[in-house]
């Protein structure tokens, strides 16, 4: 293991325990309502005109729960409890029997009462670790009542589950492979069965519908029978979520003894190969499977992903792959970590690397905290 990983390794922790976790506990949290605000304006100051997505209270549950875990955040726990309590007494749904609301005004006021299963699976990730940081069993019962709900309003024909209460034309592999996520972080929390026999469920899904062992690539919208959907959205590929799968499946591998290397390295190599910048090193947002430009803009959580699943590979004896995984460290701070404000970031670059999206969404720190936990496992993890 090279001093440059380690080195990383060090400067994000830091990061994260004396600029960010400091900025986001006081000034990204409401101090009466104990909720989190949407985001911080490139000033570094709340943004308070922007709606808040309510499921920025789950991932900055999980972000101060996690972090507190990790001996980074001494009121971590407390900031996650406070931020769960407010969205179960003030967005939950008011008629759908279970689950949660959509969308808040800036004043914290429910303006969409939409269910969406992309956001359930943060509650879900949220309780497990809620769970981990206080040891409180009511937070297991509600992620084990949650998901009875997505059961019963969601569960959908051909596997998985639907995408909401609402209209819609595509179905996503994204909010499952969150709640293949969730379902694992659940399992290693609680050592209940049944959330990995769930999480074994959506890796079917994933074999048999979201990954193309023809192009090995990843799909990410489909039909409602899980076929590929039609026209040119149907072959939209997103190199993150490529290597976010990276990283999920090593974790899946760990948790059920499933062999997954046949598509761990086929998933690395071909993000690398189609979605990687010559020049920088970021991530396009999407591409086609040959390698089309759809989106040249690169946000910052497809590079943490990418230093994920580089850490994997390394593992796996990938040449290079450490390396790589060290270098893209670097490039996150020399393009994102780098907000005036100390703990603030860019949320992503343009085609020439230009900052186009200045203002740092509070749900950016959840990539950035499972990182910062995956670098320092690698770092600690016996030689081999």
């Amino acid at each position: 293991m090279s001093n440059d990983i380690k080195s990383q390794t060090q400067r994000l922790v830091r990061w994260l325990e004396q600029d960010a976790l400091p900025l986001w506990s006081t000034r990204g949290i409401h101090p009466t309502l104990g909720a989190s605000f949407e985001r911080l304006r490139p000033d570094g100051e709340v943004d308070t005109e922007v709606d808040i997505r309510v499921r920025v209270q789950a991932r900055q549950a999980f972000f101060f729960a996690a972090a507190k875990t990790c001996g980074w955040c001494d009121n971590g726990a407390e900031l996650a409890r406070g931020l769960m309590t407010f969205a179960e007494s003030h967005a939950a749904h008011p008629s759908a029997g279970g689950g949660f609301t959509h969308l808040l005004n800036p004043q914290f006021e429910v303006i969409d009462n939409k269910q969406d299963l992309y956001d359930h699976a943060f509650f879900l990730l949220a309780y497990a670790w809620l769970y981990r940081a206080t040891g409180e069993r009511t937070a297991l019962d509600k992620a084990n009542v949650l998901v009875a709900h997505l059961d019963a309003r969601f569960g959908a024909d051909y596997g998985g589950w639907e995408e909401g209460d609402y209209r819609y034309t595509v179905r996503r592999q994204n909010p499952h492979m969150h709640l293949f996520e969730a379902c694992m972080a659940l399992y290693e929390a609680s050592a209940e069965a049944h959330w990995l026999a769930r999480a074994g469920e959506l890796f079917s899904l994933f074999e048999a519908r979201f990954y193309c062992p023809k192009q090995g690539v990843l799909f990410e919208f489909f039909s409602a029978d899980w076929s590929l959907a039609e026209g040119a959205i149907g072959q939209v590929v997103e190199p993150g979520h490529m290597m976010e799968w990276v990283w999920l499946l090593d974790w899946y591998a760990r948790l059920s003894g499933r062999p997954v290397k046949r598509y761990t390295g086929v998933l690395y190599r071909r993000a690398l190969e189609i979605g990687l910048t010559a020049d920088s090193g970021l991530l396009y947002d999407s591409v086609t499977p040959e390698g089309k430009i759809l989106q040249h803009t690169k946000r910052c959580w497809g590079l943490t992903e990418l230093i994920k699943a580089s850490l994997v590979m390394a593992r796996e004896g990938e040449p290079g792959a450490e390396a790589r995984a060290a270098d893209a460290v670097e490039s996150l701070f020399r393009y994102y970590l780098c907000g005036t404000t100390p703990g603030s970031y860019v949320d992503q670059r343009g085609k020439n690397d230009e900052v186009t999206v200045a203002e740092a969404p509070a749900s950016t720190l959840y990539h950035l905290l499972v990182l910062a936990q995956e670098l320092i496992r690698y770092c600690q993890a016996p030689a081999r």
